[in-house]
């Protein structure tokens, strides 16, 4: 599939968008939803929710809305005008190019969507949102190449962590070598030694490390982002740990095999829930959000009770069950004929878990 066969299957689906909520036009901004039409384009100069650059799509034409700064690199490196979007540019410091842009572009009176608060239209973030969900089969290769580099970035570092550095260090490691890969930084934990039990979100510190280090995150190319977790011992691991792990990993198993097209969020969730209690671990389900759907944010949805969405075919998901002391996190996609590893051990040991009779790769702890 080309970028531009790409393109025009995600038109399509806003054009039917438009069409559902009786509107003349849409216009999003938003980085995820820029990187999403764009193919993996960035309109963004720092990392945030919105960018420096709109595109926006009509019936029968698409455009492109930013500044005098910005319109060099969206239409060289960004590629817009390859795809068809004709670029319009206003005077960086002109407040009012873009609104009227857009009014004049869309047509009179035109009835507008957004992806953002505007008074302009109507807000339709959330359809966008969805529209995203099912990745093209171009999608799922930049997704692969995005997941692998993701993978060897972080286990080489985890690999090069020595007892007596601090967490700092290590995730200033890990951002030197994302960026050596082209990779983009949206979260990063470390926990050394006790921090690892006693948060369940360990931002880094000066803790410096003296048997065992937690790493994880999220991360990205292409707007696609991945997310995964592992772990690096200074001592041996004991039969408890090592159980201990086995079993958050089989909970994880439970959560992306139950990650099947055509049924709701619900179906995974409750399914993890209940692969917690079989084990012994029921207590520990309440004490950290499940994970849920990723692609282009680091989590659409941390899915609880409250969502009965649909899980769509080609759909990302990270979910990350965890039991005090350990978590299993990597990221997959949903497929009918059963889910796809987009994250998984490069260098790290390998470990072979059994659920309902089949067989997983998942990484083990790495012993140093």
């Amino acid at each position: 599939m080309t970028v531009k066969e790409e393109l025009e299957i995600k038109l399509g689906r806003l054009r039917n968008l438009m069409r559902e909520r009786k509107l003349s036009a849409v216009y999003i901004k938003r980085q995820d939803n820029f990187a999403w039409l764009s193919c993996g384009g960035k309109n963004y100069v720092g990392i945030g929710d919105m960018g420096n650059c709109g595109l926006l799509v009509t019936a029968e034409s698409r455009y492109a809305i930013t500044n005098n700064i910005e319109a060099p690199r969206m239409a060289g490196e960004e590629g817009l005008e390859e795809l068809g979007f004709a670029v319009h540019a206003g005077t960086w410091h002109d407040g009012n190019f873009e609104a009227e842009t857009i009014k004049k572009l869309a047509g009179s009176g035109a009835a507008l969507g957004l992806d953002f608060a505007s008074p302009l239209g109507a807000g339709v973030a959330e359809e966008i949102k969805q529209l995203r969900f099912s990745l093209t089969e171009s999608e799922l290769e930049r997704y692969r190449e995005t997941g692998y580099l993701v993978s060897l970035s972080l286990e080489e570092t985890a690999a090069s962590i020595r007892p007596g550095e601090s967490e700092f260090e290590i995730l200033g490691r890990l951002s030197e070598s994302l960026v050596s890969h082209g990779l983009v930084f949206y979260s990063g934990m470390c926990a050394a030694d006790e921090r690892i039990s006693r948060y369940r979100h360990p931002i880094a510190t000066d803790r410096r490390v003296r048997e065992r280090v937690q790493l994880g995150g999220n991360f990205g190319r292409f707007g696609l982002i991945a997310c995964l977790t592992r772990y690096v011992n200074f001592t041996p691991v004991s039969a408890e740990l090592r159980r201990q792990m086995r079993l958050n990993q089989e909970i994880d198993l439970v959560f992306m095999k139950n990650s099947v097209p055509g049924k709701s969020y619900q179906h995974p969730f409750l399914a993890g829930r209940e692969a917690y209690a079989v084990r012994g671990f029921g207590d520990e389900f309440d004490r950290h959000h499940q994970g849920g759907p990723i692609g282009y944010t680091p989590r659409d949805y941390r899915v609880d009770f409250s969502h009965g969405g649909i899980i769509q075919e080609n759909q990302g998901f990270c979910w990350n069950p965890s039991i005090t002391g350990t978590k299993s996190e990597d990221t997959i996609v949903a497929k009918p004929e059963g889910f796809e590893f987009i994250t998984r051990p490069v260098i790290f040991p390998k470990a072979e878990l059994s659920v309902d009779g089949k067989t997983y790769i998942r990484a083990d702890i790495l012993e140093k």
